[in-house]
């Protein structure tokens, strides 16, 4: 974990590996296999990747049995949404809102008991302050949040933890959709210039948010019209927008931060040390890449 950075976005680091290691789970993708979805997309380094048609619809469920992908895109906030609309039209005619919850349910836990164990040690505690945390983040305004405080906890520690988690991950998430549409982007200008921002290349992980090569270079033509890309690059002015970008989304989350307390540093580092082990399992692909 990045001792450095914003409590708001330590949060991120240490609650991102656990809480989305249900896009990655072997045990989710057998779930949904049995469901009638697809296997992973395709295997990398060990790591499963999801289906997309049952990353659309086991995500989106939270919204409501059969909701509209239209509904599912917006909420998402940076996938194409044509590709989403198909794919949760499709998702349904496969399945419905109870069976797929229950298997995301079963497919995260079952992740992370086999990482963690069935109780590790700590577990009770932080699934308290998480919950702390995620009933003191305003629920307005964030749908997947909202979508997810819907389906209360499983009853169960391993079940009440991860929900716990996935709550003050995706009031994170709604909040960073609030801060780029504040700043004038698009879905696929926001993806352009997060992936400079984060040292990679430009048109790199935004590939996969389903934008064709052509969509792709019109987004970035707009974004070299308004100053904010200098030919593959970010100009100071992009930078700083992304940045601000990333900071309102932390302003964002104030009530969240402040609910830790005292617990802030024996959570970071009991998550902290969760998370490596998630990711050392093929659980996630690996720890937030913050720019330096």
């Amino acid at each position: 974990m990045r001792s450095d950075l914003p409590p708001a976005r330590q949060i991120w680091d240490v609650v991102e590996p656990i809480a989305a290691s249900i896009y990655f789970a072997p045990e989710a993708h057998r779930a949904y296999q049995e469901l009638g979805f697809d296997g992973p997309s395709r295997v990398m380094r060990g790591i499963e990747f999801p289906d997309m048609l049952a990353y659309f619809t086991s995500r989106g469920a939270c919204l409501g049995d059969k909701v509209s992908g239209h509904l599912v895109a917006a909420s998402f906030g940076v996938f194409k949404r044509p590709m989403v609309v198909a794919a949760v039209e499709e998702g349904w005619k496969r399945t419905d809102g109870p069976s797929i919850l229950a298997a995301r349910e079963r497919g995260a836990t079952g992740l992370l008991r086999r990482v963690l164990g069935d109780e590790p040690e700590g577990l009770a505690w932080a699934t308290g302050v998480l919950q702390r945390m995620a009933e003191a983040g305003p629920a307005e305004g964030r749908y997947l949040h909202s979508g997810l405080l819907s389906l209360g906890y499983p009853g169960d520690p391993m079940g009440d933890f991860w929900r716990a988690a996935d709550l003050v991950r995706e009031h994170r998430g709604d909040s960073h959709i609030a801060a780029w549409i504040d700043a004038d982007l698009d879905a696929t200008e926001v993806g352009l210039l997060t992936d400079p921002w984060r040292n990679q290349p430009l048109k790199t992980w935004v590939r996969s948010r389903g934008w064709s090569e052509e969509e792709l270079d019109a987004g970035c033509d707009r974004l070299r019209s308004r100053g904010l890309l200098d030919g593959d690059e970010l100009t100071p002015a992009g930078r700083d927008l992304r940045e601000q970008i990333e900071s309102a989304t932390d302003d964002m989350e104030r009530r969240v931060v402040d609910a830790m307390g005292d617990d802030a540093g024996p959570l970071f580092t009991l998550l902290d040390g969760w998370s490596d082990h998630v990711v050392a399992a093929g659980g996630y692909p690996g720890r937030v890449m913050w720019p330096a």
